[in-house]
């Protein structure tokens, strides 16, 4: 007889996400992560297989709220507002978010010795570039962007910058600090 989840698994998945956001896969043992998720060692390993794929699968499913806020927090914004919004949004994640990214903090702890982490990073950061990519030909299009502007090299601009704030709000507090760079970072927009 097969036995039902007694779990919801979406909820249970974030909850070992935000603990391995907050202190990263090496730091988090097995038992910290049946204890914070609320779950017994048994239906994690047969929910999520193990530390490492649940790992994986928690970063998938970062990467995958990350994308839907980005597209629902877009809509109806003009492309320099809607770039300006990630930047925005890198330094004001919300209360339910630890500070930073948990994409940055695996490209920093395991993407070097992991390939599979490291997919999972450069399949996110491809999608930022393709979505500022996207924003910055549609806003030359409306007259917004100047045409003379490299949509290419300006999204791999933004999207560097925006890796690097996400880095910087892990330890810096002054928030009109973080506000002067993201203005900078956008003047050349003007």
């Amino acid at each position: 007889m097969v036995r039902t989840k007694e779990f919801d698994e979406d909820a249970v998945l974030l909850k070992g996400m935000r603990l391995f956001w907050d202190q990263g896969y090496e730091k988090t043992s097995i038992q910290e992560l049946v204890s914070h998720m609320g779950i017994h060692k048994g239906s994690m390993y047969d929910t999520f297989g193990d530390k490492k794929s649940l790992y994986i699968k928690a970063l998938q499913r970062y990467s995958e709220r990350l994308e839907q806020s980005y597209k629902l927090r877009m809509a109806g914004l003009s492309a320099k507002e809607a770039i300006r919004m990630l930047f925005e949004r890198a330094i004001n994640p919300g209360e339910e978010s630890p500070a930073g990214c948990f994409i940055v903090n695996t490209a920093v702890e395991l993407a070097k010795h992991d390939s599979e982490a490291r997919d999972c990073v450069h399949q996110s950061w491809d999608y930022t570039e393709q979505l500022i990519r996207d924003l910055i030909i549609d806003g030359q299009q409306l007259g917004e962007i100047s045409k003379t502007l490299n949509a290419e090299c300006l999204s791999q601009y933004f999207n560097n910058a925006l890796i690097g704030l996400r880095v910087m709000v892990k330890t810096i507090t002054d928030r009109e600090k973080l506000r002067q760079i993201i203005e900078m970072n956008l003047s050349v927009l003007k």
